[in-house]
């Protein structure tokens, strides 16, 4: 019965994804209603912690994007990118990874992204080099930013049954694993592909009326729009912010009020610290609080929020109920090979297109089996697997920005731009990030 019901969880996280981030939230209330009500499991909690740390970022992050700080980012990141046409295929994975490091979301990627193009196709460089690598290291780079819902869900969990693992702990694990697989796929795609003037397709595309004109007359920049000084101070501001949740990760005694009290739990210090530095950026900068929900961010990031409240919400509900029976057998299979865990967390991922919600899916799974935290930590870029099916945002909006047609979804639809990027990416993140756990946890 056990298994018949996980394929129902599969079903239903299928279906939900079919429909999008609010779709599978809300399809997932439907498995989560048959789980109680049909299966007779008990219904766990709500992942409350995930969805505030959420909106919390989401806030302060669209309120920078409102005060023009998004698009400051942009005018540095351009500025550094056509500084340096030849090396696009290596600066323009780091920039989006960078974003991803600073923002906790890789959603900003669509703005720069035509930019990558633009620069690669003046300097006669194929355009899917340098773009699919950044789509792949937009998402990459979540596992590495401090105020991502997946990094702060595993610092709340892992730091429960280790103090000594602090937010410091995991990213320097989490970052120069991720920056490893960020920079082996753009070493793999300096040569991928075929030169512009040996592509049939692109020449094709070429002397089509239509395409020739956008291809030949194509500009995308930002550097044309001047911006108010208060786009650079929301930016200093948000960086303020950063190096503030930094620090008191540092020094756990700034977290402890009194003598004897356990220190406030870093998953509340973000939430504090991202809603109060929100709130500074609004007030410093005078921005307009009517214009915050109407960002990429703030639409993206609340999608993310409700998705994760029905994801993770079903599928704790099931594993809680089946973890006593499934725990021997798992248990001693992901020990002898590790690697499983990592398997079954990137092909979770693939399915529901949330790395915060595989996170919250999948480690107390983890847990339940005993799996020790160095081994969790270490593969946690296993939670990125979504590339795999290319029905991701971000992916599908790369393809539509790559006026080429270099960047594409295969005829096969498994043979598109993403695929080798994001398995190199990924497995390199893994391997280097179990070694390194090993060492430092």
């Amino acid at each position: 019965m056990l298994y018949l019901q996980f394929v129902f969880l599969l079903l239903m996280l299928y279906t939900g994804s079919r429909y999008g981030g609010i779709g599978l939230g809300v399809v997932s209330g439907i498995g989560l209603a048959v789980e109680v009500f049909i299966f007779g499991m008990a219904p766990t909690s709500p992942p409350i912690t995930v969805m505030l740390i959420i909106l919390a970022v989401v806030t302060c992050a669209s309120i920078l994007e409102a005060a023009g700080g998004l698009k400051y980012m942009l005018q540095v990141a351009e500025r550094l990118l056509r500084s340096n046409p030849r090396r696009i295929t290596i600066l323009g994975p780091l920039v989006t990874y960078t974003m991803t490091f600073m923002l906790g979301t890789g959603h900003a990627v669509y703005s720069i992204m035509p930019i990558i193009g633009d620069v690669a196709l003046k300097n006669n460089i194929r355009p899917e080099r340098p773009m699919a690598a950044a789509s792949v290291a937009s998402q990459l780079g979540i596992t590495a930013s401090p105020i991502s819902a997946a990094v702060v869900y595993y610092l709340s969990q892992l730091s429960n049954i280790n103090p000594n693992i602090t937010l410091l702990t995991i990213l320097s694990v989490t970052v120069p694993s991720t920056l490893c697989g960020c920079i082996a796929m753009s070493i793999y795609s300096l040569r991928r592909g075929k030169e512009l003037k040996d592509d049939k397709e692109y020449q094709k595309r070429l002397q089509d009326p239509v395409w020739g004109e956008r291809i030949r007359n194509t500009t995308a920049t930002t550097l044309d729009e001047v911006l108010p000084t208060s786009a650079r101070n929301a930016v200093l501001i948000f960086l303020l912010a950063l190096v503030t949740i930094v620090i008191i990760a540092m020094v756990p005694s700034i977290r402890t009020l009194a003598e004897g009290q356990k220190p406030i739990a870093m998953s509340v210090i973000i939430q504090m610290m991202m809603l109060a530095f929100g709130g500074l950026i609004l007030i410093v900068t005078k921005t307009k609080t009517n214009k915050v929900p109407e960002g990429v961010v703030f639409k993206s990031g609340m999608v993310a929020a409700i998705a994760i409240f029905g994801i993770a919400w079903m599928s704790d509900t099931y594993f809680q109920h089946a973890m006593p029976s499934f725990k021997v057998g798992i248990t001693a299979m992901v020990q002898d090979y590790p690697w499983t865990f990592a398997l079954a967390m990137f092909i979770v991922s693939v399915v529901i297109n949330s790395q915060a919600a595989t996170c919250r899916m999948m480690l107390p799974v983890g847990l339940g089996l005993g799996l020790p935290p160095a081994l969790l930590i270490g593969i946690m870029p296993s939670c990125y697997g979504y590339f795999f099916i290319p029905n991701y945002p971000s992916d599908i909006a790369t393809c539509n920005f790559d006026t080429t047609g270099t960047t594409k979804i295969g005829k096969f639809y498994f043979n598109h731009s993403f695929m080798v990027p994001g398995l190199i990416s990924v497995i390199t993140a893994c391997l280097v990030g179990y070694a390194l756990a090993t060492i430092i946890i």
